[in-house]
């Protein structure tokens, strides 16, 4: 399987499906199996979901697939910074021989295709899902990345499935203040330098600096409560859409807006494929 090398020296596979105009997708393309797969369909997860967009995409585009947040927590950074993202995202991008290219993110990979957005002029078009180019919850992130840190450094009991620290979503309607961190420090301490970095980041002002197609999408139930634990506050994906379309439409955005469903929900292929294909082939020729 062909690699590429991320800003850290550390090596990720990616693979590459399809023919025409490239799209970059930074979700594992090998489907999960046993015990976990089926601890994700409990979950309302699709096990093979980078394998089920491949596929619901492959056959207009050349798609450009690869786990990111998988590798970052196997190889976490010293310092995930946005300059980080762009740099690990490009070199993916240079090493599949894709000059220019699509982008689709969920979460917080979504927002690191705004980031990527802001520091190249090879995107041809961004999709971002449950994570708002306008009205971004970064301070309410930073508190929960934060505490999530604090946990994992911690000393704590054996869990028979520790959850993901700074995942992209796999929320849907858990109780978080009873979740047990079973990410480490070094993990978590990447997440938290990524939203350290982002304090204060003027979302205004780099509407103007994207240049290309661009939508968002959200769940219209996609908010999260977390409790005192978690440092109190409430992230919201779907308020910023579904309040700001107005907004968001006059700055370039093209909006959708998923009724009834969640973080979770909203990821599923069954939920993406419909708004993400049709706008890839009206923007990008497919």
């Amino acid at each position: 399987m062909p690699t590429a090398t991320l800003h850290d020296g550390t090596r990720l596979a990616y693979e590459t499906h399809g023919s025409g105009p490239a799209v970059l997708l930074p979700v594992d393309p090998v489907p999960t199996e046993g015990a976990r797969a089926e601890e994700l369909r409990r979950w309302g997860m699709d096990p093979a979901l980078g394998r089920t967009l491949v596929e619901g995409l492959g056959d207009a585009f050349q798609m450009i697939a690869f786990d990111y947040e998988g590798h970052r927590m196997r190889h976490p950074a010293a310092a995930l910074t946005p300059d980080h993202l762009a740099a690990d995202l490009l070199a993916v991008a240079d090493a599949a021989g894709a000059d220019r290219f699509a982008y689709y993110g969920y979460s917080w990979l979504a927002l690191a295709g705004l980031q990527l957005a802001l520091r190249t002029d090879r995107l041809a078009a961004l999709a971002m899902g449950g994570f708002p180019p306008l009205g971004g919850p970064y301070a309410q992130m930073l508190r929960v990345t934060a505490a999530a840190h604090d946990m994992a450094r911690r000393p704590k009991a054996p869990t028979a499935e520790p959850e993901p620290a700074g995942g992209s979503g796999v929320e849907g309607e858990h109780d978080w203040s009873s979740v047990e961190i079973g990410a480490d420090g070094a993990q978590t301490g990447q997440f938290l330098a990524l939203y350290q970095a982002l304090d204060g980041f003027d979302e205004e002002a780099a509407q103007s600096r994207v240049g290309c197609p661009r939508l968002c999408f959200a769940g219209s139930a996609d908010v999260i409560p977390y409790g005192p634990e978690w440092g109190g506050v409430t992230v919201d994906m779907a308020g910023p859409l579904t309040h700001g379309r107005t907004r968001l439409e006059a700055a370039g955005w093209q909006v959708t807006v998923l009724d009834g469903l969640d973080h979770t929900g909203a990821v599923q292929p069954g939920a993406v494929l419909p708004v993400l294909r049709p706008w890839l082939a009206e923007v990008y020729g497919g």
